[in-house]
């Protein structure tokens, strides 16, 4: 409900607010409703799962959980890489900023966003659907996570799982040096403002993005990148902080740290005290 509400009230500010209609928001509005998304794919069946006594999921059910899980992680990463180059230019080229970014631009990126997305996820959902499944239907894990969902098949499974690695290392380390290569140019050119408050000011603009980038590609670094033999627990701690704690703190991170954001939210909190008294005066 937090994740929901909170996300929700970042898309409602961003839209109602015209101050906050440039590309940085119109992206951070769509990172938004993509937690949304992400969050909703995964935690409505993982509480039913808690709370109630059967945990069974039909395979149909576990292959669409897999796909919506991968391809919304997809868009967020590249979206991430999007938003890194949006702040590049934003600080090293100001002046041409609003012609460099202009509406139809972002759309286009993000449109190449979700293409990026199907894209990625369609083969290997399609390879894992045409897998052969014996007796082994136990998924020790919260949710149908891909990795082992493959390891479940009775075939052989290492051409699907080399694809499935090659997915994750293109889209994972192609969008972090695209983020990385834009934050160094992006601090190299705050280094060289003459003051400090300037100084400051553009390093508060990119705080957020950059809190944001450390938990998403550390996490999933930590779970796609690395050999599979480290046991299934610390996959299950890292993947929740990747599920259930970013979209969590995506909205505190994002109002708290943004002076607009804040502004943005102090006036529709006027507007609703005013309109609701408005009401109640009746």
């Amino acid at each position: 409900l937090v994740i929901l509400v909170g996300n929700l009230l970042i898309v409602a500010l961003i839209l109602s607010d015209r101050d906050l209609h440039r590309p940085m928001y119109f992206f951070l509005c769509n990172l938004s409703s993509l937690e949304i998304f992400f969050a909703t794919s995964i935690i409505p069946k993982t509480v039913a799962s808690l709370l109630m006594d059967s945990k069974a999921i039909s395979f149909p059910a576990c292959l669409t959980q897999f796909y919506f899980c991968t391809f919304l992680g997809v868009i967020k990463f590249v979206l991430l890489a999007v938003m890194s180059y949006d702040r590049y230019v934003a600080i090293c080229y100001p002046l041409q900023y609003p012609m460099l970014m202009n509406s139809q631009f972002c759309v286009q990126l993000l449109l190449g966003s979700w293409t990026a997305g199907f894209l990625a996820t369609i083969v290997p959902t399609v390879l894992v659907a045409r897998l052969p499944f014996c007796n082994a239907n136990h998924i020790d894990h919260f949710f149908c996570d891909g990795v082992l969902l493959i390891k479940l098949s009775c075939a052989d499974t290492r051409t699907v799982e080399l694809i499935n690695f090659m997915n994750a290392f293109i889209i994972l380390f192609g969008s972090l040096v695209m983020t990385a290569v834009s934050y160094l140019y992006i601090i190299n050119t705050i280094l060289k403002l003459p003051s400090a408050s300037s100084r400051n000011k553009a390093f508060s603009t990119c705080s957020s993005h950059f809190t944001i980038v450390i938990l998403g590609y550390g996490s999933c670094i930590f779970l796609y990148m690395r050999p599979s033999s480290h046991h299934i627990s610390y996959n299950k701690m890292v993947a929740l902080l990747n599920t259930m704690v970013t979209p969590l703190m995506s909205p505190f991170i994002f109002s708290l740290r943004n002076e607009q954001m804040k502004k943005a939210l102090k006036v529709g909190l006027k507007r609703s005290v005013i309109i609701s008294r408005k009401c109640f005066s009746f």
